[in-house]
């Protein structure tokens, strides 16, 4: 049989030199099925006659076969899953229509060789009844029933997902635009895109290779060329993407293959295969991969595109197909093909509003699954561009999660290399990059380093994780990654457990400089009113005091979660989460004052940050300043500009994010050293111990704390997780007031609880490590989200959110009673665990208390309805 694709030249296509339209409401640039999905479903809302879409080659290009069309829903994490049930769906809407898409449900059948990718399967099992996917785990004879020509004898078991299959994306393409054009999507091919200018900040016009558009929105869809498109911008607008190769083969048609055949996933062999008319097409993603192109941009052309074939290479994805199929060996290859794919250097999507140009939007690194991925992301996009109501949480495939050092084409060339095989690695718990390391670093990294740091990375900063003093480094590198590669007790926690008995019982010391660090002044009292309306706390407060507020979105969910210290009258610091460096910069910068009157500026670079937490902190502080810091004359939640050691200018707040007894020394750049040697010296009378991130973690669960990102999102409100308190409805106008308003009213929909796990054996059980189920009387009614091990209740914590779901799966009012009375299991890879539930956070025993911290709670700041907490020695 021959593949035969669909016929383009039927679609109403502008001719080859019309000049296209000199104004527009939309441009989009990128005729594939990205591109159709988002112009489909702008034309769905009413914008078909207002949007234009620009292709540089032939729209649909020259196909013939290829390995893509995979459609599957089981993805990372319940965003990406709602992005590729929305395709799916737009898929059958499609077919419905009598619109070919080349759609088959032939199923998923994801194989396991080893008992922790088992264990894998049996945490998506335990998740697919809340993110609504069919599946069953097989044993390897099951599977062979479903794919008899698989070798089985190595197999733990396999993973079936009977809804998934495989669509054709020039088919899935030609009906979308198809579809559009109907519409009024005027389309245009042949034709390139060059600089896009913003005015005030904002898009103002594109040129193209037919003339200058004026337009009010432009969606960079151009896959390969998105980096290059997103550099000629002006400003540049930074899209972090790099190609490498990508090679899958094509055997001559062959008697081994059932038509009805599923796509098989071996990822422990790193390789996928399946049936297309007749014949084998497979392929995988290497764990060391080949970038492509060295500058990292690719030609335009598709001839250009092609890559010689590398048999040497594609050898360790060749010997795993042999291995599974072995009567592969008897088959006649066709064809092996080098195509290029692009690839972030997160390996997630990059998909949202560039921070750079408002109204510039970006939809791509799709990577390989540009049919499954499409339908959504081309509806979030569409939502985005007409300010709808977005379906969909996209903060972690948002492209403000990158900082403009993730589009060096040096870095990108040297981390593509290691991100396509994460496709099918086993993604254990805190998985860490080994490429692009060592990058942006603290002036106390190598004494850190000296200490036994074992670091992970954010947003390029180093950051210790937790320390093991040793003289022997591994994988032949002068530092060392932290890994955890197991789903039960991990390998560091008797060294977190000595941290944080140091931060409980004496002098923690740990490194805070990656947190997210910005300044907002103006001459009068303009920066007051801004923060005023960004903010959900009142931030008019005296001068030297620090406020935790959120910045709520108009539905009232967290566009960020950030300390604010008021420095003098009109001079604000803020402190974000590190993630949040682009993303929150952002978020102020659109709503600053058009008339300059406000200034911000990102000082995250110009300060080390210090932490000292423990009960002996305060003493230990003592030792190096002569100004007087007891609780009368520093009180917590206030800041004092100080004299560290022979330092000056340091910042010392009376907090810590995690509950202990602490400060936070904001030092600038030139003096870290001499403060980070004047506390080693002092801290030696006291005890002082260097602490990771782990024990940061682990005593802000315990102690009930939320962090933006992993437990916040721009989804979650204030009175959701417990923070009411923190919103001032009284100070006047503020974003998201509205909502809130009315949410109170109302009641919420869902609650952020603390559980203990009371059957859990930490030495011998899988661990909880997010996203498991939570039931309610043996329904689902939630999911975790970030969980750690509580040294103070020796047990399992975890932290999350309770619904009432009625039988249709819609949510309904959740109240302080309702989470009370009910009995609670979480399901961790498909095993109950009790659970005990708190509202509030609980009072920990210490021998040294502090009236002062015992006296605030994060979360839900009025102790009620539940019993102070008591452990027993």
């Amino acid at each position: 049989m021959t593949y035969t694709p669909p016929d383009f030249s039927d679609l109403k296509i502008a001719g080859e030199h019309e000049a296209v339209p000199r104004e527009a409401e939309v441009v989009v640039c990128g005729g594939g099925v990205v591109g159709a999905a988002v112009a489909y479903h702008l034309a769905e809302m009413g914008w078909g006659e207002r949007t234009v879409i620009l292709e540089q080659a032939k729209i649909g290009g020259a196909p013939t076969w290829s390995s893509s069309g995979l459609v599957g829903v089981f993805k990372p994490t319940l965003a990406q899953v709602r992005l590729c049930q929305t395709s799916m769906d737009l898929i059958h809407q499609l077919e419905a229509q009598g619109l070919s898409t080349g759609w088959k449900q032939c199923g998923s059948l994801c194989l396991a060789r080893t008992n922790d990718r088992l264990t894998v399967f049996r945490r998506m099992k335990a998740l697919s009844i809340s993110w609504n996917i069919d599946c069953k785990l097989l044993t390897p004879i099951e599977a062979k029933d479903l794919c008899p020509i698989i070798r089985i004898d190595d197999l733990k078991g396999a993973l079936w997902i009977p809804g998934d299959g495989v669509g054709d994306p020039y088919m899935l393409c030609h009906s979308l635009l198809k579809s559009a054009i109907a519409k009024g999507v005027r389309v245009y091919e042949t034709c390139s895109v060059g600089t896009v200018h913003s005015e005030n900040g904002t898009v103002k016009s594109i040129e193209s290779s037919r003339g200058i558009i004026q337009c009010k929105a432009f969606v960079n869809c151009a896959g390969f060329w998105a980096r290059q498109l997103g550099l000629k911008s002006n400003p540049p607008v930074k899209i972090p993407l790099h190609p490498v190769e990508h090679y899958y083969l094509r055997t001559k048609p062959a008697p081994i293959i059932d038509p009805l055949m599923p796509v098989v996933r071996d990822q422990d062999g790193h390789i996928y295969f399946r049936e297309h008319e007749g014949y084998i097409i497979a392929g995988g993603f290497e764990p060391v991969a080949k970038p492509a192109f060295e500058d990292g941009n690719a030609p335009r052309t598709q001839a250009e595109r092609q890559l010689p074939e590398d048999w040497d290479h594609f050898h360790v994805l060749l010997q795993q197909l042999l291995h599974r199929i072995p009567a592969l060996g008897n088959c006649v290859v066709k064809k092996l093909t080098n195509a290029p794919e692009a690839f972030s250097p997160d390996c997630k999507w990059i998909v949202g509003e560039a921070p750079e140009i408002e109204r510039y939007y970006v939809a791509a690194g799709m990577k390989t699954v540009g049919v499954a991925a499409s339908g959504g992301v081309g509806k979030a996009i569409a939502e985005l561009i007409t300010k709808k109501k977005t379906s969909f949480d996209m903060y972690e495939i948002d492209i403000s999660r990158f900082l403009g050092l993730h589009n060096n084409s040096k870095f990108l060339r040297e981390r593509v290399s290691e991100v396509p095989g994460l496709h099918y690695s086993l993604m254990y718990p805190m998985h860490e990059f080994k490429t692009g390391r060592n990058l942006r670093m603290s002036p106390i990294y190598p004494k850190l380093k000296e200490a036994g740091a074992v670091f992970g990375q954010v947003m390029g900063y180093e950051r210790p994780t937790w320390f093991q003093p040793t003289d022997n480094y591994e994988g032949g590198t002068p530092y060392r990654i932290a890994a955890t590669n197991t789903f039960g007790k991990p390998p560091w926690f008797d060294y977190v457990a000595s941290e944080y008995e140091a931060c409980r019982e004496s002098v923690g010391l740990s490194d805070y400089s990656s947190f997210t660090k910005l300044e907002m002044w103006s001459a009068g009292n303009e920066v007051v009113k801004t923060l005023q309306y960004l903010c959900s706390n009142d931030v008019d407060v005296p001068i030297g005091s620090i406020i935790h507020t959120g910045m709520q979105n108009e539905a009232g969910g967290y566009e960020n979660d950030c300390s604010l210290v008021r420095l003098a009258p009109n001079h604000y610091m803020i402190i974000a989460p590190t993630i949040q460096q682009t993303r929150c910069k952002r978020w102020i910068q659109k709503h600053l004052p058009k008339d300059g009157s406000v200034s911000l500026a990102d000082v995250t670079s110009m300060y080390t940050a210090i932490c000292l937490m423990g009960p002996l902190s305060r003493s230990l502080l003592a030792e190096l300043t002569d100004q007087d810091i007891s609780p009368k004359y520093f009180p917590f939640f206030t800041y004092k500009d100080m004299d560290i050691g022979f330092a000056t200018s340091v910042r010392v707040m009376n907090l810590t994010h995690t509950g202990e007894l602490g400060y936070v020394l904001y030092i600038p750049n030139e003096f870290a050293l001499h403060v980070y040697n004047k506390i080693i010296e002092a801290g030696d009378t006291y005890g002082v111990k260097h602490v990771g991130y782990y024990a940061m973690r682990a005593l802000r669960v315990e102690k009930f704390y939320a962090f933006w990102g992993q437990d916040l999102d721009t989804t979650t409100t204030p009175l959701e997780c417990g923070r009411t308190w923190r919103v001032k409805f009284d100070k006047g106008e503020f974003i998201g007031r509205d909502a809130l308003l009315k949410q109170k009213e109302e009641g919420v929909n869902r609650m952020y609880v603390q559980l203990l796990l009371m059957n859990h054996d930490e030495d011998a059980d899988y661990w909880s490590w997010g996203g498991e189920p939570i039931y309610r009387d043996g329904k689902y009614s939630g999911a975790t989200t970030t969980t750690g091990y509580g040294f103070t209740f020796k047990q399992q914590v975890c932290l999350g959110f309770i619904q009432n779901l009625d039988e249709n799966g819609e949510p309904q009012k959740v109240t302080n009673e309702y989470v009370l009375s009910g009995f609670y299991e979480v399901d961790i890879g498909g095993r109950l665990y009790e659970a005990k539930v708190h509202l509030h956070s609980p009072n920990l025993p210490s021998k040294y208390p502090d009236k002062e911290r015992e006296a605030y709670h994060a979360t839900r700041d009025k102790m009620v309805n539940e019993p102070i907490l008591r452990v027993l020695p």
